[in-house]
């Protein structure tokens, strides 16, 4: 299994934990409330919702990853399409946040 796969596989098993929120106003009330430990953003979402989430992040200290399709974030949870995802609980935010991690695109020639 590569690492993005295990990423969207430990998601699915936080929504099925109900640790995670989802969808525009969850995920803001998240990251309001300090629950919010990780917010994943497909990379397809709005320049709009893009700055305001990078902003909230940011403001209330929350890391953010722009990672996947809103296809594949809303299948990993078993919805439709999904933009926004907020890690609730901080022992999954651990697990999923190495896997986030997107490879070189050039592989270092030893």
């Amino acid at each position: 299994m590569s690492k993005p796969n295990k990423a969207l596989s430990y998601m699915g098993l936080a929504m099925r934990a109900g640790k995670l929120a989802f969808g525009e106003e969850g995920v803001l009330k998240a990251i309001r409330s300090g629950q919010a430990r990780l917010v994943v953003m497909a990379e397809d979402a709005s320049d709009n919702t893009r700055k305001k989430y990078r902003d909230k992040c940011q403001h209330y200290n929350v890391e953010l990853s722009e990672s996947f399709s809103r296809y594949e974030l809303g299948a990993a949870i078993g919805k439709e399409a999904r933009v926004l995802v907020a890690v609730l609980d901080s022992g999954l935010a651990q697990l999923i946040k190495p896997c986030l991690v997107k490879p070189p695109e050039v592989e270092p020639i030893e």
